[in-house]
């Protein structure tokens, strides 16, 4: 069964589109984002928003 849906692949791909052009900005600071895992993660954060089929994030008290 697939993880991820339809949507979470569109934005995700949208949002590396946009850091390899460097237009890719992070949240609240505004910085440009160049990370490929930040780029990932915005784009499943925009698709969790957007209401689509994404996994929920690890909380902070299983990484221990």
């Amino acid at each position: 069964m697939a993880r991820y849906g339809k949507l979470a692949e569109k934005k995700v791909k949208k949002v590396m589109r946009e850091r390899k052009r460097g237009t890719l900005r992070s949240g609240s600071s505004g910085k440009k984002v160049t990370s490929r895992k930040q780029a990932i993660a915005i784009g499943l954060s925009e698709a969790r928003r957007a209401g689509g089929k994404v996994p929920r994030r690890k909380s902070a008290s299983r990484k221990k």
